[in-house]
């Protein structure tokens, strides 16, 4: 059976500020039903260049159908309105209409953070938890998605919440702690500064911690100190383009 009619197959991709990784996805257990593909994300990273790596990497796994799309940027109803780790020329874009027009294939862009949340509540370190999950992924800056009983609400960046004065991801993201020489405790007590403000602020009954940095929680999650339970994230790099074939196919 082709990979388009099966209705327990999806598609995904995740658009990054050095790659550009996609894999067909099986919605019902939430892993890559093939391995992944990556190539490098084309400098400068244009809103043409990324859409021909796009359709590079369906055309290798001829897929047909519809697929989801993280992009490191708010979007609103498909159009881009911030561009931090792309070309600036994707600010105003609307990356549903150029997805379609560059691949002949239907797409659901969204936030990577965005699509990483769903992907953790549905399938990883938040999975059978109600409420409200904040999934919050520290790297190069802090990404952040709000999952409300399963829904996500869009675009939070609250990387970007004033802590002491700064913008938090100046602070607390892994990149801060490398930058900076911190040692795990030092930077621990940052995100706890962190976290607590997200507590005072949106009360969430799970945080799930994301990124590169989670693999390595055993070092410094013993030394964030909030009330609110918190895990790292079980989906890693995979959790993007998991999330982002959830969404389009409306799981």
């Amino acid at each position: 059976m082709s990979k388009k009619h099966r209705k327990d197959l999806g598609f995904g991709i995740d658009v990054g500020g050095s790659g550009i990784k996609g894999a067909p996805v099986d919605l019902e257990r939430g892993r890559f039903a093939a391995d992944r593909l990556r190539i490098p994300t084309p400098q400068p990273a244009t809103p043409e260049a990324v859409a021909g790596v796009i359709g590079q990497i369906l055309d290798s796994f001829d897929w047909a159908g519809p697929f989801g799309c993280t992009v490191p940027a708010v979007v609103r109803h498909g159009v881009v309105h911030t561009a931090a780790n792309l070309d600036e020329r994707w600010i105003g874009v609307d990356a549903h209409d150029l997805l379609r027009s560059k691949t002949g294939r239907t797409a659901l862009v969204v936030n990577d953070a965005d699509a990483a949340g769903i992907a953790e509540v549905r399938f990883g370190a938040a999975h059978g938890h109600s409420g409200a999950v904040l999934v919050s992924t520290l790297g190069t800056g802090i990404g952040s998605a709000l999952v409300l009983n399963g829904t996500v609400w869009p675009n939070t960046e609250l990387g970007h919440l004033e802590i002491d004065g700064f913008d938090a991801e100046t602070r607390a993201a892994d990149a801060a702690r490398e930058r900076e020489g911190l040692d795990w405790q030092t930077w621990a007590q940052r995100l706890t500064s962190y976290f607590t403000r997200i507590e005072a602020l949106l009360w969430p009954d799970l945080i799930v911690v994301g990124g590169g940095v989670s693999k390595k929680s055993a070092k410094w999650l013993p030394h964030v100190h909030i009330r609110t339970p918190i895990l790292p994230a079980a989906l890693l790099n995979d959790a993007g383009i998991i999330g982002a074939a959830v969404l389009a196919a409306g799981r």
